[in-house]
C-alpha cells in the first residue's frame, strides 16, 4: 500500500468552451507516451461530476518528484476565454472538491493539501490563489 502524504490540486488548463473529461485527459497523456493513460486520480467536471482516473493505489503521473506518495486531483478548466490562468472553478466544483477533499481527509488523515504550483513554482496550475488556506480546516493537525 502507498502512504500518501499529499493531495495535490490541478486544473486541466482548457478554456471555458472547452471540455477534459477524464477519458479526454487519458486520451491526451496516451499520445504523450504515458502507457497507464491518465495520470490523474480523480477529474472534477464543471457540473460537479467526480470522474475516476487512475486507481488510488496505483501511482500517478501528474506531479514530479511526488507521484510516488501522493493522489492526484484535477478540475476541468483553469484558464479565463483568452487562455490566461484564472480561478474557474464553478461553484458545483467547489462543493465537489470540497466533498473529496473531506472524503481523502478521512481515508489519509495526515496527507497535505497543496496545489501542483506549491510543489513547482513554474506552474501556475492549478490557479486557486492558496489552497492551503482555502482548505486550512482540513490540513493535518
Amino acid at each position: 500500500m502507498r502512504r500518501i502524504t499529499l493531495l495535490v490540486i490541478h486544473c486541466s488548463a482548457v478554456r471555458p468552451d472547452q471540455t477534459s473529461s477524464a477519458a479526454q485527459i487519458d486520451t491526451w497523456h496516451r499520445q504523450r507516451g504515458w502507457k497507464l493513460g491518465i495520470g490523474y486520480h480523480y477529474v472534477i467536471r464543471r457540473n460537479g461530476e467526480i470522474e475516476e482516473g487512475r486507481p488510488e493505489w496505483l501511482t500517478g503521473a501528474h506531479c514530479q518528484h511526488h507521484n510516488a506518495h501522493s493522489i492526484g486531483i484535477c478540475y476541468e478548466g483553469g484558464l479565463d476565454i483568452r487562455g490566461r490562468p484564472a480561478d474557474t472553478r464553478t461553484a458545483e466544483q467547489r462543493i465537489a472538491l470540497r466533498h473529496l477533499l473531506e472524503k481523502l481527509h478521512q481515508r489519509y488523515p495526515s496527507a497535505l493539501i497543496v496545489g501542483h504550483h506549491d510543489l513547482n513554482p513554474q506552474k501556475a496550475c492549478p490557479c486557486i490563489p492558496n489552497v492551503a488556506v482555502e482548505y486550512a480546516d482540513l490540513q493535518p493537525r
